[in-house]
């Protein structure tokens, strides 16, 4: 109920309020398994390809999102249901694959997940390089990737701001990827080239300068300064 409500009140809303600019939504299957691939700028980015898609969109969210108490944590968790958000427990030691694993579950269900390639979102503006992820589930499931490009999310609500600006946003949707041209799954090479093409593909509808590196928050502490060291050439 709390999803149709979203989708068929907030939607229009937003886009009055907003008048977002929207470009291929054409291109987007309408049925079957398919895998939107964005690029990161905001907070918000998950819900404006919610909105925006012509897809019921399914996405990751901190667990923490659904687990609070009181009047706030039931809003915070009827919000979060409501456009579609997952939980994901990011503490577990196997939070990445678990999280690969829930998309994989929506794609062999014939529905529409959405993932961001970077990993975590951009703080200075630049694309980063695309984790295989996203290319794992595409191989997996054997379902075409949509590239997905975001401009001015991070103005529309910048880092630590609490209400969205009233900003100009443009959301744009490329050519669907057919991964069955790559390779197997279990090939490092054939993610990683998915992966590539896809973040190309997102680099060219964007605009963005490309940084040329995976995009990681500060290391917590030696222990993983050390980890990101050993395997800063680790080709996947």
């Amino acid at each position: 109920m709390f999803k149709s409500v979203a989708r068929g009140v907030v939607r229009p809303v937003a886009r009055v309020l907003y008048r977002p600019t929207v470009e291929g939504r054409e291109r987007v299957p309408r049925s079957g398994p398919v895998l939107f691939a964005s690029n990161h700028l905001s907070f918000i980015d998950s819900v404006v390809i919610t909105l925006i898609a012509p897809r019921d969109v399914r996405f990751l969210a901190k667990a923490e999102y659904f687990t609070g108490e009181g009047a706030k944590g039931r809003l915070s968790k009827t919000f979060f249901e409501s456009i579609g958000a997952i939980p994901v427990d990011r503490a577990s030691n196997s939070a990445a694959q678990d999280s690969l694993e829930s998309g994989r579950e929506v794609l062999d269900g014939g529905g529409a997940f959405a993932i961001y390639p970077e990993g975590t979102r951009s703080r200075d503006g630049r694309l980063y390089r695309g984790r295989t992820g996203v290319a794992w589930l595409a191989l997996t499931t054997g379902c075409p990737v949509v590239p997905v490009a975001l401009t001015g999310t991070e103005e529309l609500l910048p880092v630590d701001a609490k209400v969205p600006r009233i900003r100009p946003v443009t959301i744009r949707f490329g050519e669907p990827i057919d991964p069955a041209a790559y390779g197997e799954a279990s090939s490092a090479r054939a993610r990683r080239k998915l992966t590539d093409d896809v973040m190309a593909a997102i680099g060219e509808m964007s605009g963005q300068e490309l940084a040329g590196a995976y995009n990681e928050p500060p290391a917590a502490n030696v222990v993983e300064r050390v980890r990101r060291a050993l395997h800063r050439n680790d080709p996947s």
